[in-house]
């Protein structure tokens, strides 16, 4: 609960910073591959809303984070993790790194494959299942997928190691293949049967299946249950455009918009 006050708190203070006038100034904004859609139609909203041109370039944040480290300038970046924009801002890069959005790691399915919430970790272990994943530290999917592994270690002992060494590292990596242009990449990795099974977020299992309407999306058990925890950074010097358009993706219209996608939205109080 004090996530939810502090991030509504940032928003009053933002409110009060920001100049009254409306500014056809554009912004840059780097984001996780998982916020595509939901962020695109924030940036929508906030163009048609502001009259104010917003660049957009989604990928891996630990990618994006590279990037950035390497001399590249958004105004915005919105991680997947926290530690990414944390990172950048204990470089002095921007601050603060607010909590705006959450999200769980589900399983997608092939429609032949009996996994349930209950088995997940028994099929998951099966030496003939194929477990697909994300590739971790360059995308936060991966590192979820990984601290999965480490909670199937207290139901047996061993689990991490048979999981990661099994697990096919297919998204995500600056050398994973690239879906054809379109369509969604865990859609498209399913749909090419490259994975019996595929961890990945919620909302991207959702969106998958859109693609791919015989995939199967299980939920995660307690005792394995992995929550993602979503950073939004402003670059330090970045115009009161790159403010405005944080300020927005907080707004009680931005975190609605995430709602609609899947995400738990953190700034709207309960």
């Amino acid at each position: 609960m004090k996530i939810h006050r502090y991030a509504v708190v940032f928003v009053a203070l933002l409110a009060l910073s920001m100049p009254l006038y409306v500014s056809a100034d554009s912004l840059t904004l780097y984001a996780a591959g998982s916020l595509k859609a939901a962020l695109g139609e924030v940036a929508a909203s906030y163009e048609k809303t502001y009259q104010a041109k917003v660049t957009t370039k989604f990928g891996p944040s630990g990618l994006l984070r590279k990037a950035i480290e390497g001399g590249e300038t958004p105004d915005v970046f919105a991680s997947a993790n926290m530690a990414h924009p944390e990172k950048l801002a204990s470089d002095g890069w921007g601050s603060p790194v607010v909590l705006f959005a959450r999200n769980q790691l589900c399983a997608l399915a092939q429609p032949d494959v009996e996994m349930t919430t209950d088995n997940l970790y028994d099929v998951l272990m099966d030496t003939s299942i194929r477990v697909g994943t994300s590739t971790p530290k360059a995308d936060p999917s991966g590192d979820y997928a990984w601290e999965l592994f480490r909670k199937a270690d207290a139901i047996k002992e061993g689990s991490f190691t048979v999981l990661s060494t099994k697990a096919l590292q297919l998204t995500g990596g600056p050398d994973s293949q690239k879906p054809p242009e379109g369509r969604n990449p865990y859609g498209w990795v399913m749909g090419e049967k490259k994975a019996d099974v595929f961890l990945t977020y919620c909302t991207n299992a959702v969106l998958a299946r859109k693609e791919v309407q015989t995939l199967k999306i299980v939920r995660i058990p307690e005792k394995l249950s992995v929550g993602a925890d979503y950073g939004v950074l402003v670059r330090e010097g970045a115009p009161q455009e790159g403010w405005r358009f944080a300020m927005y993706i907080l707004s009680p219209e931005g975190q609605k918009i995430l709602r609609e996608y899947g995400f738990e939205a953190t700034a709207i109080p309960k």
